[in-house]
């Protein structure tokens, strides 16, 4: 089996050596240590780590069971949530999908669409008037029920289900995946006898795209969740050796620390392939808020490339040296499309008719990162063999498990997220929420 490939070479120079990387080697063998052992801050939401190996058949047969189900019933699932309980399966399902599956009229299978990360209200008006002419199921994503952005999503989406099907029927289309046995959402799927999922308390947001929160939209929109976990499981059992030569995740998080430490504060992830535009999105909620702590971080940013070469290239090749970059070069198209001749030749591009599109976008990739070496701008790159769920699922376990790392050898807790509540507060403030009285008149006394 093919694995994924971690490449340091370029991001080597002046600044940062391989002495300087090898230097590091103790202090993230220790850090790869505690993530494994869980001896350090925030080991109560470890559970991820040993997640891949410890899916049951059990429960990935009633996850692929709870999907076909939907899947006969319903011609949209959408799936709600925010953040981690989002980002997960929409990055998976967008790199598997036809680029154009929105606009066909096909009969393979439901479209998910997610609902609960925003709180946008033309979003949710356009959403409800797609709705109303379609079987239509729920997925609701949320440990306690009430986070603000997904329980307003879920109150609109399960009335609306409700006044379309009956109660009944509603509820036999309705999946909740939250806590086991506490929280407002618990106590209303126990009440109205939804099917349900346990979100682990072991497992926090951002990590869960390998639970049910990830596994069960990924499953509904068509995809092979049992080939995505067993690319998790390769990885995992790749990433516990303390040797740089082996253990790709922890090599990473020793370069991109190196790096850090050196001045470079910014990391950007780079894609060639449109298809990965969100899990961009899922990398830097992974990241930054696992990281972004006791002012503290790597800023993490993601391109589109080779479009946003033509938006942030100058910025990157010309701007701050604060940057470095981690190219995601996807090894194999999965189509193949050859560039024809033309007689005229009016737009000079019979230079390369006869290639496929793939290997213009290979060159375009290789020069991109020879400009901006030559400019500056150290480059790691990881090589995916082809965007397939069992390489899907290599990928997402390797940053996740370089993520805990990197986070303890920044000397923070990769874990928790203290600063995510602070929105809250004063949200709920200004909303006048009951028992925020005082914080309420607080805040109104500053916007005096």
């Amino acid at each position: 089996m093919k694995t994924l490939n971690l490449d340091i070479t370029n991001a080597l120079g002046s600044t940062v050596t391989r002495a300087t990387v090898d230097a590091l080697r103790e202090e993230a063998s220790k850090a790869l240590e505690t993530v494994d052992k869980g001896t350090g801050a925030g080991n109560d939401f470890l559970g991820w780590v040993n997640l891949p190996s410890a899916l049951t058949p059990e429960l990935l047969d009633d996850i692929e069971a709870t999907a076909a189900g939907l899947r006969d019933k319903c011609e949209v699932v959408v799936s709600i949530g925010i953040g981690g309980s989002y980002l997960g399966a929409k990055a998976v399902i967008e790199a598997l999908s036809d680029s154009f599956a929105a606009y066909r009229n096909d009969n393979n299978g439901p479209k998910v669409v997610f609902a609960g990360q925003n709180i946008g209200e033309d979003y949710l008006f356009e959403l409800m008037n797609y709705l109303e002419d379609k079987k239509f199921g729920i997925i609701v994503i949320s440990k306690s029920g009430t986070t603000t952005e997904p329980a307003i999503a879920f109150r609109l989406l399960k009335e609306m289900l409700e006044r379309k099907e009956g109660k009944k029927n509603a509820a036999e289309r309705i999946v909740a995946i939250t806590d086991a046995h506490k929280g407002a959402l618990r106590k209303l799927a126990t009440e109205e006898g939804y099917k349900t999922f346990v979100i682990d308390d072991n497992v926090g947001g951002r990590f869960s795209v390998l639970t049910p929160v990830g596994l069960l939209p990924i499953a509904v929109a068509g995809y092979d969740i049992k080939a995505l976990v067993d690319g998790a499981r390769q990885m995992q059992e790749a990433t516990t050796s303390p040797d740089y030569d082996t253990n790709a995740a922890m090599l990473y998080a020793a370069t991109r620390n190196a790096l850090y430490r050196a001045g470079k504060k910014i990391e950007i992830l780079v894609n060639y392939n449109p298809k990965l535009h969100f899990f961009g999105e899922w990398w830097k909620q992974l990241y930054g808020e696992s990281e972004g702590k006791e002012h503290k971080g790597i800023f993490p940013a993601a391109v589109d490339n080779s479009t946003d070469l033509h938006s942030m290239g100058q910025w990157i090749q010309d701007g701050e040296r604060t940057i470095f970059e981690t190219v995601i070069s996807v090894e194999s198209a999965e189509h193949e499309t050859i560039i024809p001749a033309d007689n005229d030749n009016l737009d000079g591009l019979n230079y390369i008719a006869g290639k496929r599109v793939d290997q213009v976008n290979k060159m375009a990739e290789l020069g991109t990162r020879i400009a901006h070496i030559d400019g500056g701008v150290p480059n790691l790159t990881i090589t995916v063999p082809a965007l397939r769920e069992v390489y899907l699922g290599q990928l997402i376990y390797f940053f996740e498990k370089a993520c805990g790392i990197s986070g303890y050898m920044l000397g923070v807790n990769p874990f928790n997220q203290p600063g995510v509540e602070d929105y809250k507060r004063n949200m709920f403030a200004l909303l006048e929420k009951p028992g925020y009285e005082a914080q309420t008149a607080e805040i109104k006394s500053r916007l005096k």
